[in-house]
C-alpha cells in the first residue's frame, strides 16, 4: 500500500529536497508541497495526504495552527491526515502544543534522510514518533510546567484504569515498544495492543503520542526519572 504525502516548509529547497527523497521510496508517493500553513491546510483537504509533513515556524500561518486545524476540522470535513512537525530545533514549545494538539510526533530536519523515510512509515502506520530521547526530555520539560489543576484533572483520569493498563501506559511514556512491553509484563504482544486500545479509549487520546503527555501530566511518570 502506498502512503501519500504532502510537505509543507516555507523554504523551497527543503520542500525539493525531501520530495526528492521519499518520491524515491517505492512504497510513498509525494501528491503535493505548500510553502506555509494556509496553503497546506488547504491542499491537505483537496489531496487527503496520509501523513503531513509540517514545518514549525513558518510565515502567514505557523505549523502548529495548520496542525490543529488538519487534527480538529470543522464539521463536514472528515479527513484526519497523521502530522510529523518537523524543526530546526530539539525543544520548541510549538512542538509540545503541537502533539497536544494530536500530531503524530517531530523530527530535526537535520536528521539522516534514513530517519525521515522510517518516520513517515512509522507515522502512517499509526504508531507516534517518539523514539528519540529528545522527544521523552521535550515532553517532561513542558508537563513539569503544567499548572496543577490540569495536573489534577488529569490524575482523576487515571482512576478510570486497570492496575495492569496503568503499567502499560507508563512503559509507553518510558519509551518502551509493544514488543518491549510484552517482554516487561510477560504478555503477548497482541495482548498489549489491546491493552494500548483500552488505555487510549478510556483517556480519550489519539495515539501513544498523547498518551506520552497525559502520564507526565497525570504525574504517573516523573520527569527525569529512570
Amino acid at each position: 500500500m502506498t502512503t501519500r504525502v504532502i510537505i509543507v516548509d516555507d523554504q523551497a529547497m527543503v520542500r525539493a529536497g525531501f520530495a526528492a527523497l521519499l518520491a524515491a521510496q517505492s512504497d510513498i508517493d509525494v501528491v503535493g508541497d505548500a510553502a506555509d500553513g494556509a496553503q497546506g491546510v488547504e491542499l491537505s483537504r483537496r489531496t487527503h495526504p496520509d501523513v503531513v509533513l509540517m514545518d514549525v515556524r513558518m510565515p502567514e500561518m505557523d505549523g502548529l495552527e495548520a496542525a490543529r486545524q488538519l487534527l480538529s476540522p470543522p464539521p463536514g470535513v472528515t479527513h484526519r491526515p497523521k502530522v510529523l512537525m518537523l524543526t530546526t530545533f530539539d525543544v520548541d514549545d510549538y512542538v509540545y502544543e503541537a502533539l497536544r494538539a494530536g500530531a503524530s510526533g517531530f523530527l530535526l530536519k537535520d536528521a539522516p534522510p534514513a530517519d525521515l523515510i522510517s518516520a513517515v512509515r512509522v507515522v502512517a502506520a499509526g504508531e507516534a514518533l517518539l523514539a528519540p530521547s529528545v522527544t521523552r526530555r521535550l515532553i517532561a520539560d513542558f508537563a513539569r510546567q503544567r499548572p496543577a489543576s490540569r495536573k489534577d484533572r488529569a490524575a482523576l483520569r487515571l482512576n478510570g484504569l486497570t492496575a495492569r493498563e496503568t503499567e502499560v501506559l507508563e512503559l509507553i511514556a518510558r519509551g518502551l515498544s509493544n514488543q518491549e512491553i510484552a517482554a516487561e509484563l510477560v504478555l503477548a504482544e497482541q495482548t498489549v495492543k489491546t491493552h494500548i486500545g483500552r488505555v487510549l479509549a478510556k483517556l480519550a487520546l489519539r495515539d501513544r503520542a498523547q498518551a506520552v503527555i497525559f502520564a507526565y501530566e497525570s504525574g504517573l511518570v516523573t520527569p527525569g526519572a529512570p
